[in-house]
């Protein structure tokens, strides 16, 4: 049953858990598309990079403005511009006869979808609160996880069914139905707008900082291998406006006025631990997932449909641990988390195994079996962490709390899904019938591994800096209520 004091609550969280499900199942279900989409509109490497990656930057780029904006001047309008602007741009994607109009269409979807889940997030803290928050922030990270982890087998059945010269532009079409809805429910259900901060006055220089800062930082990565660049210069140019940003904040402060980032954001070792795990976490899954696609149909010569069979174990994984989470968040708290990432390393390091040792004939079936540990870990996971988070974000900075975090999880995307392919391809260059694709997918697995591991690091720390209430009340995905002291007379 979904959380809510009323009907109208429950009508809410549809319509957040719908924007979810659009915006996510897009991006994933073009994955398995990439071979036929490169090879049907003539694009490079480069080009390619853009039009996976490029979405993620744009994603992060408008999270954190969408979500001051939102606060200020109330959320339905900006949410239902947003849906109209992402459906627009996906089916002007669908229907580009290059790779130019793809980027640029890719872009602005992905700048609309930021939009769209700045104020999802800040929609359900203002609706929401105490245990009902932390239900609904879970389920809503469960329809992201679901609908992620479901795009690749839809992708793979509208190439395999379709061809691959019709079956990519239907890819990115699948959404627009989706979106229609979302925008249809919207309407009627979302409440009205409202301000929730206290002052009224947009920090656009705050604004201009940040997003200079966001785009230094994640442009290079989304690039060839093979066109880096002057690493001295480029920490240069992040570490610059990242200061001045810093000094900028504090003086808004200092003034009385009110910050972009609110200061109980950067005051709180769990806060920014938490988008810590999450940021490793999101970037080791996205990069493994576009990994594994790659090496299948790339190096294994796997059909898009045969690809998508094998991812599936993977999303009724992430299904069944996502709704199952709660319950194990009731019994062993926060180190829910902790187990999800001990699990998502040995299923990374188990796909490395597997693809070095085993005979072609079985690894389809092996990397099959590895997929639904990997999702069963993402499950749990992602729900209870991402819940752990956002309990220290203050109701005047919901929005904003929830794009800082969202923001931190598309750069680690973007990092990721340029560092760890890069870590494949350069593996796996060689003949087809060779060796060299499966070390390429043991070396990037291992790599993901890490992340993993310090992300598992930092929750650990996380914990450590999470003060301990001996009355606290688990909520039922990882928040944790304490319960008012009776009053005495």
């Amino acid at each position: 049953m979904l959380p809510g004091e009323d009907r109208a609550a429950r009508r809410v969280l549809l319509v957040c858990m719908a924007a979810g499900a659009t915006t996510l199942l897009d991006q994933a279900v073009l994955n398995i598309a990439v071979p036929s989409m490169r090879e049907s509109v003539g694009a490079t490497g480069a080009d390619v990079q853009w039009i996976v990656a490029g979405y993620s930057l744009a994603f992060g780029l408008a999270l954190v403005p969408g979500g001051s904006l939102g606060d200020l001047h109330g959320r339905k309008r900006l949410f239902m511009a947003g849906v109209v602007v992402f459906l627009l741009a996906g089916v002007t994607a669908a229907t580009g006869g290059g790779p130019e109009p793809l980027i640029g269409a890719r872009l602005v979807q992905g700048a609309a979808a930021g939009l769209v889940n700045s104020q999802v997030i800040g929609t359900i803290q203002d609706v929401f609160h105490g245990l009902a928050r932390g239900r609904a922030l879970g389920l809503y990270a469960v329809t992201g996880g679901v609908a992620t982890a479901l795009g690749p087998p839809l992708g793979g059945a509208l190439v395999a069914g379709l061809g691959p010269g019709a079956g990519w532009r239907c890819c990115l079409l699948l959404s627009s139905p989706c979106a229609v809805l979302t925008l249809t429910l919207a309407a009627r259900w979302l409440p009205p707008p409202r301000r929730t901060a206290r002052d009224s006055r947009l920090d656009v220089l705050g604004l201009g900082l940040l997003c200079g800062c966001t785009l230094t930082l994640m442009v290079p990565f989304i690039r060839t291998p093979d066109s880096g660049g002057a690493v001295l210069g480029w920490a240069i140019a992040v570490c610059g406006p990242a200061a001045v940003f810093a000094v900028h904040q504090h003086l808004r402060v200092r003034r009385g006025r009110p910050p972009l980032v609110h200061p109980a954001l950067t005051s709180s070792k769990p806060y920014v631990l938490g988008t810590a795990v999450a940021m490793a976490q999101f970037g080791s899954s996205l990069a493994a997932f576009l990994v594994l696609t790659v090496f299948l149909q790339d190096g294994l010569g796997l059909s898009a449909l045969l690809t998508a069979a094998i991812t599936l174990p993977g999303a009724a994984g992430t299904g069944i641990s996502s709704a199952l989470a709660w319950r194990v968040v009731r019994r062993i708290g926060s180190r829910t988390v902790t187990v999800g990432l001990t699990l998502g390393i040995g299923a990374a390091l188990t796909g490395a195994a597997v693809a070095l040792c085993l005979p072609t004939a079985v690894l389809p079936v092996a990397l099959a079996a590895t997929q639904l540990m990997s999702g069963v870990a993402g499950g749990l996971t992602v729900s209870p962490n991402q819940a752990q988070v956002l309990q220290h974000a203050p109701a005047e900075a919901a929005g904003v709390g929830g794009g800082i975090l969202q923001m931190a999880q598309r750069i680690a995307a973007a990092v990721c899904l340029s560092a760890v392919p890069a870590v494949y391809l350069r593996a796996a260059s060689g003949p087809p019938e060779g060796s060299h694709p499966r070390a390429g997918y043991a070396l990037a697995s291992c790599v993901c591994a890490g992340l993993l591991a310090v992300a598992l690091l930092l929750s650990l720390l996380r914990r450590a800096a999470t003060p301990r209430r001996p009355s606290a009340l688990a909520s039922a995905n990882g928040a944790v209520v304490v319960p008012r002291p009776k009053e005495t007379t």
